[in-house]
């Protein structure tokens, strides 16, 4: 009686687990997914977008996943990427459930936001005072060409051996959105800001990987200690580092006379409490834009610029030829000016191909469905899971000429004028854009023009080429390289 009853139970369990891994109707196609774990065995958390487009062979550009007991749905290809981002982004601009963003984010800010009036109010305030704090404007443009300054002279520091241009690039990129966030930057030697980046690249890194999903796939796995606990202790690190500059700000701002962000937020945290207006404005959520902002701003930015100086020493007559345009350009002048980029179509089409090719952004934030949504003639139920290959627009072959080699050609005509190409996709697109997009463009083009201008890149080793391959995390960064300068009068 007693094995009967157990067999009966186990049968039952299997079926209820059949059906649990069982698409609904109308649900995109996809592999078999076991019991309990679904399909994560199946993913290369080293290289999720080959796993990614070797499913897309078999099932298409529409496909779902499982991640343990969460059914995913992929979308790869330009065509079904706009339509989901663009054509329907509304319907899709919501952020599903997920354990990973909740313990990052704790649902605030601006990146884990659901879609709804909390998201739209602190958007709309952040995309103001950026412009207000020079975004677009010489302001700006001013404050990254004296940051330029500082990279040049740590560069010259170090000219006489092999450079290793991340931690200095890295600060470059972080003392501006420092500037505009908190009021201030750092210097290059500073373990404050080396901590707070480590800690954020640390992140950026793990959140992608095996031990992070299994979290999201099952929620006790928070308690057990594996390396997905690196993220709450890297969380500490950083929230301790904006919590202190809080607290500093309120203690010496002057009401009315706004420095930065975070007194900006302050002066409309002010303005609610003399009306009684209620808002989604708080001490939490500032915390969270201004992390949101700080890893947005620094992550992507640093590692483009990499990519860029990787490319150039890979390809020396790219180099070379961008050289002379920017030399060209610039004159007698010592600098170059932002708005120069419009006489400059190779120059930016190698920025524009440093993006595509190396997609740092390849796969954006995870979206969800606000409602219940029809796509490709799927069905597919509010909150599912999207996960969004941008890095598969990036070498649809539909759209581009080289789609599988680094060539600023793809970005220029016969007549080596700039062309606008659809299929680039580097920020995201529609209502979830990167807030950070014109800053982070900014930024790219007048850092590696400064650099440029002042330095010749060589691989170090004609015998041994660059690695090209990335590491994958929220951002696809180059592996460490060295350099070798060669100082320009």
């Amino acid at each position: 009686m007693e094995l009967s009853t157990a067999l009966l139970l186990g049968l039952l369990l299997l079926a209820l687990l059949w059906k649990k891994f069982s698409r609904p109707k109308d649900f995109p196609p996809g592999p078999l997914a076991l019991p309990v774990l679904g399909n994560i065995l199946q993913m290369d958390f080293y290289n999720p977008l080959k796993t990614l487009r070797e499913l897309s062979k078999v099932y298409g550009p529409v496909y779902s996943i499982y991640l343990g007991f969460t059914p995913a749905v992929v979308i790869q290809g330009f065509k079904d990427l706009k339509e989901v981002l663009v054509n329907k982004g509304i319907d899709f601009a919501d952020r599903p459930q997920n354990r990973v963003l909740e313990a990052i984010s704790g649902i605030r800010g601006l990146v884990a936001t659901p879609y709804g009036r909390a998201w739209k109010e602190h958007r709309r305030f952040t995309m103001s005072t950026l412009r207000n704090f020079g975004l677009g404007k010489n302001s700006m443009e001013e404050r990254i060409r004296e940051e330029g300054v500082y990279l040049i002279d740590e560069f010259r520091k170090n000219q006489d051996t092999l450079v290793d241009p991340h931690i200095v690039v890295d600060n470059a990129v972080a003392n501006i959105i420092c500037s505009n966030l908190i009021g201030r930057r750092f210097d290059y030697d500073d373990d404050t800001i080396r901590d707070i980046l480590n800690a954020v690249h640390e992140n950026m890194k793990i959140v992608t990987g095996f031990w992070a999903q299994l979290y999201n796939a099952f929620g006790f796995v928070k308690y057990l200690p594996l390396p997905h606990q690196k993220i709450f202790r890297n969380l500490k690190t950083i929230f301790a580092f904006f919590g202190k500059v809080l607290e500093e700000h309120r203690r010496t701002r002057v009401p009315g006379e706004p420095r930065d962000y975070i007194d900006c937020y302050l002066e409309e945290l002010d303005m609610e409490h003399e009306d009684g207006h209620k808002s989604a404005f708080d001490a939490e959520n500032l915390l969270a834009c201004v992390r949101d902002l700080f890893m947005a701003g620094t992550e992507t930015t640093s590692a483009s610029v990499e990519w860029s100086l990787l490319y150039m020493m890979t390809y020396p007559d790219i180099q070379e030829k961008c050289r002379e345009e920017i030399d060209n350009i610039r004159g007698d002048r010592d600098h170059l000016a932002y708005d120069d980029r419009v006489k400059m179509p190779y120059t930016q089409a190698i920025l524009q191909e440093v993006l595509r090719f190396a997609s740092v952004s390849a796969i954006g934030v995870a979206h969800a469905p606000i409602k219940d949504v029809h796509l490709n003639g799927y069905s597919i139920p509010k909150g599912t899971l999207i996960i969004t290959d941008l890095s598969s627009a990036h070498y649809d072959e539909k759209y581009w000429k080289y789609p599988n080699e680094f060539n600023p050609e793809n970005f220029l005509n016969e007549d080596g004028e700039l062309v606008k190409v659809e299929s680039f996709l580097p920020f995201s697109a529609g209502p979830r854009v990167c807030p950070g997009e014109n800053l982070a463009r900014m930024e790219i083009f007048l850092y590696f023009t400064t650099l440029m201008r002042h330095f010749e890149f060589h691989w170090p080793d004609p015998m041994s080429p660059p690695d090209l391959t990335p590491i994958f995390g929220i951002s696809q960064k180059p592996k460490p390289f060295k350099m070798r300068l060669v100082p320009r009068t």
